[in-house]
């Protein structure tokens, strides 16, 4: 197959991955509650799919067995001190209202489902396997690791427009700090657009470092899983 052959194939795989991530948004923000846990994994495995007939090897996709160890131990540091940040967070008064998100304000058995059920199937897995796996590796064939990074992170960051149109209603700290209004929505949207695109050069730098998209993944659960743990705890120690 020629040079060219070769780099209309990975556009054309490019365009479709986004294509399906775009249904999938509209599909989680419109659809029935928790179809992601159906939607995700399923859609992971297409993208896989997808990304194997573009030419894209395991190792270009994190997924090595040879990368699992060493991703494995990138993994537990991560969620070492992600798990450390939050309890300082939690424990302290002044960033404590930060915790008091009404999405989190939940019976310590359903955090827990959330934790260890919804947030692995229905987000890490889908946005692991899309973003810092099928993309990066097909930009990166195509243009290289600068490039790949650069779009993956911008595409995670647009990923999160439709979440965060409600969060500065759910999420008290954000509504003392922006008010409401159409002007405090854009600025919360325009904030949380940055704020997971940065998250996505560090997850894709996490992975680049590990060669496994293992190490990326543990990250990425230990933020919002463990994020809705403390919210849990925050709440019901408040209530009590």
């Amino acid at each position: 197959m020629t040079a060219h052959r070769r780099g209309r194939r990975t556009l054309v795989a490019i365009a479709l991955v986004i294509a399906v991530l775009v249904g999938v948004n509209l599909a989680d923000r419109f659809g029935p509650p928790h179809a992601g846990l159906v939607i995700g994994p399923l859609v992971a495995a297409a993208l896989l799919v997808v990304a194997r007939r573009a030419g894209l090897s395991w190792d270009d996709l994190g997924l090595a067995r040879r990368s699992w160890r060493r991703g494995a131990a990138y993994a537990a540091v991560a969620v070492t001190l992600v798990a450390g940040g939050y309890a300082v967070g939690a424990a302290l008064p002044e960033t404590r209202p930060a915790f008091l998100d009404a999405r989190y304000h939940l019976p310590p058995a359903s955090a827990l489902v959330t934790a260890l059920l919804v947030i692995p199937l229905s987000t890490v897995l889908l946005e692991e396997v899309a973003f810092r796996g099928v993309l990066l590796g097909l930009v990166r064939h195509h243009r290289g690791t600068a490039w790949a990074t650069g779009v993956s992170s911008s595409l995670f960051g647009l990923w999160h427009i439709l979440p965060s149109l409600r969060l500065n209603k759910a999420n008290h700290a954000v509504s003392a700090l922006v008010g409401a209004g159409g002007g405090a929505r854009f600025l919360v949207v325009a904030a949380v657009v940055a704020f997971t695109a940065v998250a996505g050069l560090v997850f894709c730098e996490l992975r680049r470092r590990s060669g496994s998209l293992i190490a990326a993944a543990g990250l990425h659960w230990a933020t919002n899983a463990l994020g809705v743990v403390a919210a849990t705890l925050v709440w019901t120690l408040r209530v009590a």
